[in-house]
């Protein structure tokens, strides 16, 4: 199931505005920020899909019978450039634990392209939902690779991915892959480089966040 936030209306439409106008972007405080609240915005929205169970809360009055989730969250992203996103999510999910992936894209002098995946920490995923964050789902190979290597720590009773910014073609590559995920972007975009980079996309989110690398 893919989520589209974009085709409602929502403030996240504002904050995403922001991320991909070139001169607001080149603030970089401002930048995180807006990564960050949507993160929290997606957060809530994911958090309507969630199971739910009624617990007695004691107020200075009575007892108020609340619905709250039973179901404990992974939150997992990709480093550097998810990292607002996911202290966003984490603003929502505040008892969440935490996982961490380094990958990058590792081009050849052919032209070809792979996933580097140097490192990954997980707590344990057994029936737990797991929700991965990435700001840019370009070609979903990112995805797919750190899906693969997280399900190594137990299999979660469900699985989300969350995006800022996506590309159709890597909606499909995901949901090919693994069908029985929920995706939820900020918008698709149509095009996809030969290098891969999302049009018109917003840039390099990573080095926009935290500086340009070397």
């Amino acid at each position: 199931m893919v989520n589209n936030l974009s085709l409602q209306p929502s403030i996240i439409n504002r904050f995403l505005a922001e991320l991909r106008e070139v001169d607001i972007q080149q603030d970089r405080m401002r930048f995180r920020s807006n990564m960050e609240r949507i993160g929290m915005l997606m957060a809530h929205e994911i958090s309507k899909s969630l199971n739910y169970e009624p617990v007695g809360i004691e107020t200075p009055l009575g007892v108020a019978q609340m619905m709250i989730p039973s179901q404990q969250i992974v939150l997992a992203t990709i480093l550097r450039a998810g990292l607002p996103f996911h202290q966003g999510m984490l603003g929502v999910f505040d008892s969440a634990e935490s996982a961490f992936i380094a990958a990058y894209r590792r081009e050849h002098p052919d032209g070809s392209m792979e996933i580097q995946l140097d490192y990954v920490s997980s707590t344990d995923l057994e029936d737990k939902v797991l929700v991965l964050c990435d700001p840019m789902l370009a070609t979903g190979r990112s995805i797919n690779v750190a899906i693969q290597h997280l399900l190594r720590f137990g299999k979660p009773e469900a699985i989300h991915v969350a995006a800022v910014i996506a590309s159709a073609q890597g909606v499909e590559a995901v949901r090919a892959d693994h069908p029985s995920v929920q995706i939820w972007v900020g918008a698709i975009d149509e095009e996809l480089t030969a290098k891969s980079y999302i049009v018109p996309g917003l840039g390099d989110a990573g080095d926009l966040a935290f500086g340009e690398k070397l």
